[in-house]
């Protein structure tokens, strides 16, 4: 067993560092978040010192982003939030198009492809559900019960209007090594099997209720298994299928137990998911990247976080609009995969790649502080919303 203990030694380690460093800056005001991803610089192999084993990081993080959806798809009703939340089933995938076609349009203006901007631009569009589901689960969040609803019921709606978007333009665009009636069937048969599994597994954790470790160790194992399978057999985005197997039980008398047993799980293997990303973090390719950088930002300010904001507004939402855009104004993790696809089929240049990195991360890290000053904002201005 003693070949394990580096593995081991370093988990430890990266745990501590996270810690030390979540500490340090929520000291000078500054959100966990923006310590998780220093710690990923710093042991990444693009600067001096000690590198992690990122095949390791990889694997805890994509539990972190697991648990997290997992948990939240427990914890939305569906048939709640068609029912009090129509405006978003239509303002969260109006903007998606809207978004999609300006940034789109700004970057075939910049002299990229025609086929590259459609991915680039629908990378744009979509925000990150992990840093949203962040914002609205910290001890530490300044948004209100409404604006937290809000946030998740967008984000999640986005999710789904974005990938099946993502699922038609690799069809179309030849790209992504799937046919379209592959993606198309590999999506319907993964609805059938959530929806199989909607039926045993509350019956199943019903009779569990009792056995504490049982309980838990079928609700997680419940989780990982469907989004193992929808992302390895199906083609569904590991995320996505985490959310609709946590949908599998929100209806069910469990919901509640099962959610309240994974917190724990749930905050440690995500600090995890943001240590990685910090780790993909090139500085050397950042002065060439630094045009895309800026301009994929600026994308986001003029192209999403002022489009929700206008929706928000005049569609007579219930949240707080400033923190609603700002919450919601980042690249998000799904980026990686279109952006990676792109690439791979020579649609984008490294240089765009490493742009578009960038902005991902960047974009999450201002979010995550610009979301509180937002609430300030609205505190000594009143009549911003």
């Amino acid at each position: 067993m003693d070949h394990t203990a580096p593995a081991i030694l370093e988990l430890g380690l990266l745990l501590l560092l996270a810690a030390l460093a979540g500490m340090g800056a929520r000291a000078i005001g500054l959100p966990a978040v923006i310590g998780y991803l220093l710690v990923g610089v710093l042991v990444s192999p693009f600067t001096p010192g000690y590198v992690a084993n990122r095949e390791q990081l990889s694997i805890l993080a994509d539990v972190g982003v697991v648990l997290l959806l997992f948990e939240v798809g427990i914890e939305i009703n569906p048939l709640r939030l068609a029912r009090e939340g129509r405006r978003l089933l239509l303002l969260a995938p109006l903007q998606v198009a809207v978004t999609w076609v300006l940034s789109a349009a700004a970057s075939v203006a910049l002299g990229m492809s025609v086929a590259g901007a459609a991915i680039i631009g629908l990378s744009i569009a979509m925000s990150s559900s992990v840093v949203v589901v962040n914002i609205t689960r910290s001890r530490r969040r300044t948004t209100d019960r409404i604006t937290d609803e809000e946030l998740l019921g967008w984000s999640v709606i986005q999710d789904l209007v974005g990938v099946s978007a993502a699922l038609v333009l690799v069809v179309v665009l030849g790209v992504g090594g799937r046919s379209g009636l592959v993606a198309i069937g590999g999506v319907i048969a993964f609805v059938a099997l959530a929806a199989v599994a909607a039926y045993l597994l509350p019956w199943l954790l019903r009779r569990l209720m009792g056995e504490h470790d049982l309980f838990l160790l079928v609700s997680v194992a419940s989780g990982l298994l469907l989004a193992g399978v929808g992302s390895l057999y199906f083609g569904i985005p590991l995320a996505l299928a985490a959310f609709v197997a946590g949908l599998a039980i929100t209806e069910s008398p469990v919901a509640a137990e099962a959610r309240q047993r994974l917190l724990p799980f749930r905050d440690l293997f995500a600090v995890m998911f943001f240590v990685a990303l910090g780790t993909v973090i090139d500085p050397t390719t950042l002065p060439q990247a630094l045009p895309w950088l800026l301009a994929f930002l600026a994308m986001v300010i003029a192209g999403k976080v002022l489009v929700i904001w206008l929706m928000a507004r005049f569609g007579r939402l219930g949240a707080r609009t400033l923190q609603l855009a700002v919450g919601l104004g980042q690249v998000g993790e799904f980026s990686y995969v279109l952006g990676a696809i792109a690439l791979g089929a020579r649609l984008i240049t490294p240089q765009v790649s490493s742009g578009l990195v960038g902005a991902v991360v960047v974009s999450i890290a201002a979010s995550s502080i610009l979301v509180r000053f937002a609430h300030r904002r609205i505190q000594v201005g009143g009549g911003i919303e």
